[in-house]
């Protein structure tokens, strides 16, 4: 039997600036997604899940349109596979997550990943971490159908322990950078929400095609291709699509500050920076909720060093640079304040930087 496993993922900083070709720093989780592989002759692939009820088998020959719901990411990365010309086999495939599903935390790329490596594992293929990402990410995108950027499985499959990850998505390269938050006496709090998003909605999409059309308006390739801020949202006669470009030249800004100012272990500078990223996901990209606006508010005003939404917005997660001394009183206090809102009570928990997906020999 094969044995995969595959880390979810939290963006500290750099929302939506993968699919504008910008800057990004996540990193991968200890929550993992594990798949069990038993190959056979069959031709087909039998998946199940300890998350799901129901089984789905599916052939090799599988089609775009052919699986739906959570058994998608597994066939469309059986179908990107063989779409890139590598050879994938039948099998038996279970399923188990840490990861919690709808939560911003990238359950989907986790999934993608683990399966990933355990047909490549299966058939003997061996894929770099940049190939491999990319046909994950061409399963989500076009057999699933949610059209989100590279990070995600840049993230899971390049994890390293108590290191973030700066991803350059104009040249796909990935760079470790030290996250000792322990090492300063801190520690990063998540908040779920417990209100599901949905990358595959109108919302996230129509992000999208702003920033693509924006950046025809400035006749570049992409808004990462735009050379300093000076008169360029005046170029914009939309006032949307200025905003979705103030949002994200202000970010990739933010993600380099940041950058340096975990290098230099400067978190209340980090901090500052993942407030602002907050509001600047509020006001101009305009992609949180009241309910996520009142978590991420919640906690600065309770002793967070900072605070942010993460992930593709409209529901998920909120992380915080917190005193690890000061966890479980913060947490309480961000609870208190979600009750008195009306607001469903939240899942608090910490974090830390953990390795990429790897195959587990057993």
């Amino acid at each position: 039997m094969i044995v995969t496993e595959a880390p979810g993922r939290i963006n500290l900083i750099g929302e939506h600036t993968d699919y504008n070709q910008g800057f990004a720093m996540p990193i991968a989780l200890d929550e993992r997604t594990t798949v069990r592989f038993e190959p056979d002759d069959s031709g087909t692939v039998s998946l199940d899940s300890e998350e799901e009820a129901d089984g789905v088998t599916f052939g090799l020959d599988v089609r775009r349109g052919d699986v739906q719901g959570w058994a998608a990411y597994p066939a469309g990365v059986v179908w990107a596979l063989s779409e890139a010309g590598h050879r994938v086999v039948g099998g038996t495939m279970s399923v188990s997550s840490e990861v919690p599903i709808g939560a911003g935390l990238s359950s989907s790329a986790a999934l993608e990943c683990a399966v990933l490596l355990a047909m490549t594992a299966a058939t003997g293929v061996e894929l770099d971490p940049l190939d491999a990402a990319r046909i994950a990410q061409r399963a989500e995108n076009d057999f699933v159908g949610a059209p989100t950027g590279l990070m995600d499985q840049l993230a899971s499959l390049n994890g390293h322990i108590d290191r973030a990850l700066l991803i350059d998505f104009e040249t796909s390269s990935v760079s470790p950078v030290t996250f000792d938050l322990a090492g300063s006496d801190l520690a990063l709090l998540v908040v779920n929400s417990n209100a599901a998003h949905q990358h595959s909605t109108g919302e996230y999409a129509s992000r999208r095609e702003s920033c693509t059309r924006a950046a025809a308006t400035l006749g570049v390739g992409s808004l990462r291709d735009v050379q300093g801020t000076e008169g360029v949202l005046e170029r914009i006669d939309d006032a949307t699509d200025r905003r979705r470009v103030r949002h994200i030249l202000s970010e990739n800004t933010r993600v380099l500050d940041c950058a340096e100012a975990l290098t230099n272990k400067n978190f209340r500078r980090v901090g500052e920076l993942m407030t602002q990223s907050h509001a600047s996901m509020r006001d101009d990209f305009e992609i949180t909720t009241p309910h996520i606006d009142l978590i991420a508010e919640s906690a600065v005003r309770h002793g967070a060093l900072g605070a942010r939404m993460t992930g593709g917005g409209f529901g998920g997660c909120v992380i915080a640079v917190v005193p690890a001394d000061a966890v479980g009183e913060i947490a309480e206090s961000i609870e208190a304040d979600i009750a008195a809102g009306g607001f469903p009570v939240p899942t608090v928990f910490t974090a830390r930087a953990g390795a990429g997906a790897s195959r587990v020999h057993v």
